[in-house]
C-alpha cells in the first residue's frame, strides 16, 4: 500500500494518538511500511513494528531503542553508516493519527507541504476551519448545514448566558470530551467553565438535549466519487466523557449499521457533502450529526477521527488505498529572477 502511519503530538490528546495508531495496526497490519512517532518535545522517532505497544511510549522506551528521525526536503531522514550519512526513509505517503495541536491544527499539514511529503489529513485551511469549533459553526452555516445556536465565552469575562440550561460546555480547540461538561445551574456552570478553561482560553456553550438522536458518518471524496462509511448511532449516554472516548478510539471491531430510513441516511450523506468538497480533499474524516425534529444538524467534523474510524468501514484497507491514489497536489512555485536581472542589466552592471 505504501502508507506510513505519524502519530502523537505535543497535545493534550498525546495518549489518544498511541491508542489509535496501536488500534489501527490490528486493522491495516502489514499494509502498514512504517511508524513515526512525535513526542511531546517535536522530535520524531521510527518505531518498530514488533514495539507498536502502548507501555513503549508510556515508558519512554522508544528513546533508546528507536532511531531519532529528521525531516527536510522530501520526506525523513536518519543517520546511516560509518560515517552517519544521512539516508532518507522510504514512507510512501504519510497517514496522520495526530489528534488535536500539531495534527488537527494544520501544523503537520503545513510541515508536510513545505517539504513536500504527500499525506493524508486535511489541508491546513480545512484543519483551521474544523479545529476551532467557533469557526466550524461559520463554515457549516455558508454551506448551508445547521448547526445548535451557542455562544462563546472567553476566560476572565463574567457569564451571561443568552442560552437557557441546561448547557453543555466544550473547549473551542480540544476533542476528546476532555473538558467538557453539562450545566444545570449557575454553579455547574461555573465549575464547568474552571474545567474546560485549563484547556483553552475560549469556550463553546450550546444546548444539552437530552436523548437526542445521534449519528456518524465517515468517509471521503476519491476523485469523482463519494466513498462512505457505514452511519453508526453511538451508544447513548449522557455524553461520552474522556475515558468513553478513550476506549471508543482502541475498538478494532466494526460496529453496527445504525438502524435508520433511506431518507435519513441520505440526507445525512448530502449534509457530509456539503463539509466535505472543496475543503477536505486528501482527507479521510467523520462528522457526527444531530437529527432534532426530523432536521439533520452539523455536530462536530473530526478531520482525524480516533483510529481513522476504521471500525465505520466494510473494507477499510480499499478505502485508505484509494484516498492515497488520488491525493490533491499543491503547485510548487519555481522563483524567477528576471525582474532583478532586468533591473541589473538597466543600471549596466
Amino acid at each position: 500500500m505504501g502508507i506510513s502511519i505519524i502519530f502523537g503530538g505535543a497535545s493534550y490528546e498525546h495518549e489518544i494518538s498511541i491508542v489509535s495508531a496501536v488500534a489501527i495496526k490490528k486493522t491495516l497490519g502489514a499494509h502498514i511500511g512504517h511508524y513515526i512517532f512525535l513526542d511531546g518535545e517535536h522530535r520524531f522517532w521510527l518505531i518498530p513494528h514488533t514495539e507498536m505497544k502502548s507501555s513503549f511510549f508510556a515508558k519512554g522506551l522508544y528513546k533508546t531503542k528507536a532511531k531519532e528521525l529528521f525531516v527536510a526536503n522530501g520526506g525523513f531522514y536518519h543517520p546511516q553508516g560509518v560515517f552517519n550519512k544521512p539516508k532518507i526513509l522510504k514512507t510512501g505517503i504519510l497517514y496522520s493519527l495526530i489528534h488535536g495541536a500539531d495534527g488537527e491544527d494544520g501544523v503537520l499539514s503545513a510541515l508536510c507541504e513545505f517539504f513536500a511529503i504527500p499525506y493524508i489529513a486535511p489541508r491546513v485551511q480545512a484543519c483551521v476551519l474544523s479545529f476551532d469549533k467557533a469557526l466550524t459553526k461559520l463554515f457549516a452555516a455558508q454551506r448551508g448545514v445547521l448547526t445548535l445556536q451557542s455562544q462563546i465565552l472567553t476566560q476572565n469575562q463574567t457569564p451571561h448566558l443568552t442560552i437557557p440550561y441546561p448547557v453543555i460546555i466544550k473547549p473551542t480547540r480540544l476533542g476528546s470530551s476532555l473538558g467538557v461538561s453539562v450545566a444545570t445551574n449557575e454553579s455547574e456552570l461555573r465549575y464547568g467553565l474552571d474545567s474546560a478553561f485549563e484547556y483553552d482560553t475560549r469556550v463553546l456553550i450550546e444546548p444539552f438535549i437530552q436523548d437526542v438522536k445521534e449519528y456518524n458518518l465517515a468517509g471521503c471524496k476519491v476523485g469523482n466519487e463519494w466513498i462512505f462509511s457505514l452511519i453508526e448511532e453511538p451508544r447513548k449516554k449522557q455524553f461520552l466523557n474522556f475515558e468513553d472516548k478513550y476506549l471508543d478510539f482502541a475498538r478494532t471491531e466494526q460496529v453496527l449499521r445504525a438502524d435508520i430510513s433511506s431518507e435519513l441516511e441520505r440526507e445525512i450523506e448530502e449534509n457530509f457533502k456539503k463539509i466535505y468538497a472543496d475543503a477536505f480533499e486528501g482527507a479521510l474524516i467523520r462528522c457526527d450529526f444531530f437529527v432534532i425534529d426530523n432536521r439533520v444538524y452539523l455536530n462536530e467534523i473530526n478531520p482525524i477521527p480516533g483510529s481513522g474510524a476504521h471500525y465505520l468501514f466494510e473494507n477499510f484497507p480499499s478505502t485508505l488505498q484509494a484516498l492515497s491514489e488520488n491525493l490533491p497536489s499543491s503547485k510548487r512555485i519555481k522563483p524567477s529572477y528576471k525582474y532583478i536581472e532586468q533591473i541589473q542589466r538597466a543600471k549596466g552592471k
